[in-house]
């Protein structure tokens, strides 16, 4: 069987599902999966691209290029 069919076979098997509690444990447990399997595809940034980038940062804040955190929360209001 494959991949495809098997998630037919367990959307099927879930639609009969009437236990919110099973429900509720099925929903913790695919968000913990993905939790774990986004964790093991992270990998670890270089420490002199991690520094360069803390000059960058400084160098923008040197520089004026920042806004304060006020203006940040005003700027992000209007997005909505």
């Amino acid at each position: 069987m494959n991949i495809q069919a098997r998630k037919l076979v367990l959307i099927e098997e879930f639609l009969r599902i009437s236990d919110e509690s099973l429900i509720a444990k099925l929903e913790s447990f695919i968000k913990q999966e993905k939790k774990i399997s986004h964790e093991r595809n992270l990998k670890p940034m270089p420490l002199n691209e991690f520094h360069e980038m803390i000059g960058q940062a400084k160098r923008d804040c040197e520089e004026g290029r920042v806004i304060s955190h006020h203006e940040l929360k005003k700027k992000v209001k209007s997005w909505k």
